[in-house]
């Protein structure tokens, strides 16, 4: 069954709702794609990831190399997320690499989140702050944080 579709009155513009449980024009599901983002940051390369995860090694260096060409733009919205909820939050210390950094940003997000408004699965979170978008293009941009 496809999802219903509806016309927003503002822009004209056909939208979908995606549940939290993916991302927009990604066949596997959030929690999967987080898990690589997680284990590259630990250290392992796409190959091993993919033999981990059960999923073709260029899909998962698809994911990886989308994460890290938006690193800077996910890490800044997701910095602004983790303000957002914590106004006393402590400045974010980097972690050593744009993409570690990018990472990290979604974990003091997440952790704001929580503090604040109560215990949610991390990935299905990070869909949701990002709009489904986290590895959209820029064409794509982020939902404004409120």
């Amino acid at each position: 069954m496809r999802p219903r579709r509806g016309r927003c009155r503002e822009c004209a513009r056909t939208h979908v709702l995606l549940p939290d449980l993916c991302l927009l024009r990604r066949r596997d599901g959030v929690a999967v794609i987080g898990a690589a983002i997680e284990a590259k940051v630990s250290g392992l390369g796409h190959r091993a990831i993919a033999l981990d995860l059960g999923v073709p090694k260029d899909t998962v260096r698809g994911w990886l190399r989308r994460f890290e060409a938006g690193a800077e733009r996910i890490r800044a919205h997701f910095t602004a997320w983790a303000f957002a909820l914590d106004a006393e939050l402590s400045p974010i210390t980097p972690a050593g690499s744009v993409f570690a950094d990018a990472l990290g940003a979604i974990g003091v997000a997440g952790r704001a989140w929580v503090l604040r408004l109560g215990a949610r699965a991390v990935w299905p979170l990070v869909a949701t702050l990002s709009g489904g978008v986290l590895l959209c293009n820029t064409s794509s941009p982020f939902p404004v944080v409120r």
